[in-house]
Order: structure tokens, then sequence, then C-alpha cells
């Protein structure tokens, strides 16, 4: 993708609260390419020392927070005039078997990974709809596309992850907003606990024989928040080495 694409264009991308993340990866990529990158995270995460390191903004956002959706938006198109691109990347972890959850372990995950994204687009939307113009890029993940040997509410909020992004893809279409989804496989970041054993572990039980790195799952986000993916939308793109083939 060629710089001029990004230049000026202004990104909103959630979950920016560590160094080692993707969405740490994906605003370095957006800033490299010139645009003009809001990075959020909670007030209580290491988000403002990352957007710091990156040389891009931060504000703190809960993104499980309607109202501070709606300031967070005031504020961007307060200072920038529009937004462009929101990348909707926060996510919670939650490896907890269905028979051991407790309730409030289940909503809190749900909250975050799915309503998060639902109230990201509310807040958003509107204000691509007036431009006549926009991208959201959702973070799904292969636990969105297959039952076997997933966690459970993990799972089940990826899944809506894919079915909010198609409905809301045609929805927003005839204003020419685009939405996707990228549906990252196992991703050296902080979310993998264990460190290099459970890393190895894992990789072997993917094709290609080794797990992603951050940047390679930047990049295809950035490729759909992009002019090279102007005719793309209602999809996700599995970002897995085969993993899910």
């Amino acid at each position: 993708m060629s710089a001029h694409q990004l230049t000026d264009k202004v990104v909103v991308i959630t979950g920016v609260g560590s160094m080692r993340g993707q969405g740490a990866a994906a605003a370095r990529l957006f800033a490299a390419e010139g645009a003009r990158v809001v990075a959020t995270d909670l007030p209580s995460s290491e988000g403002e020392a990352t957007a710091t390191q990156l040389g891009v903004e931060f504000r703190p956002l809960d993104v499980t927070r309607a109202e501070e959706w709606k300031a967070l938006v005031e504020d961007v198109v307060g200072r920038h005039g529009r937004i462009d691109v929101l990348v909707n990347n926060a996510g919670l972890w939650c490896a907890t078997p269905l028979l051991e959850m407790v309730p409030e372990e289940y909503d809190r995950v749900v909250a975050v990974n799915q309503t998060g994204v639902y109230l990201g687009i509310a807040a958003v939307a509107p204000v691509m709809r007036d431009q006549g113009s926009g991208s959201i890029v959702n973070t799904c993940s292969v636990s969105g596309m297959r039952g076997a040997g997933q966690p459970f509410a993990y799972a089940a909020s990826k899944w809506a992850v894919r079915g909010m992004t198609r409905v809301a893809a045609h929805e927003l279409a005839p204003h020419g907003v685009r939405v996707n989804a990228v549906s990252p496989g196992v991703v050296d970041t902080p979310m993998i606990h264990g460190g290099a054993e459970v890393l190895d572990r894992l990789a072997a039980l993917v094709p290609m024989g080794r797990v992603a790195q951050p940047d390679e799952v930047a990049h295809v986000v950035l490729f759909l928040a992009g002019a090279s993916s102007s005719y793309i939308s209602g999809t996700e793109i599995s970002v897995d080495a085969a993993l899910t083939a």
C-alpha cells in the first residue's frame, strides 16, 4: 500500500495497551503510512506510555461504556474534523471451560469483545455516514470460525463479531462505509501466557509451524482500512497460516 492512501486520514484504534500487542502494531504501521492515529485503552493500562513511544495520540477509553465512546468521538471530530477508520481491536481472553464458568466471567468477556465492538460501530457510523465514507475493521479470531478446542465465552464473542460485521456492512454500504473483520490465528502477544514453551507447543499446531507476529496481522488490517480494498465489505480475512483450512 502506498503512503498517500492514508496520509492525514484520522484513525481510531482500540486496545493499544502494550507495545507487544496487535493494537500497537497497527498504530505503528498506520502512523508510518501518514495517518493521524488516536490510540485508546483503559486509563489503568500502559496505553499512554505505548502511544508516547509510538508517537501517536492517546485517549483513555473503556470500550464497554457508551458514554465514553460518545465523548471520544466528539473529541476526535472536534479536533480533527472527521474519523476515517475505526479499528475495533480491544479484546479480553478467557480460557475457562463452559462447565467451570460463572455468569459474571462470561458477561465480562462479552462486554469487552462483543458489546465493545457494537458500541464502537454505533458511535462512529453516524460520522462516517455523514462523510459518505469510512472503513471499520473488527478484530475477530479463528475462535469465531470453529468450535472444537475453543474457549467457550471467547469463541461466543468472536462468532458474534463475525455476524455483526456482516450485518453492519450491509446496512452501512449505501452510505459509503465499509465494515470487515480480520481473524488472527495464534499470535505472539501478551494475551498468550507461558513464554517460549507455550509458543512452541502452539506453533506445532499450525501448518506453517510457527506463530504469527503482530505486524503480520497489522498489514492485513491496513489493507482492509485503505483504498486497496475499496470494493471489499462484509467479509473476514483469516490470518492463521492455514490453521482453519
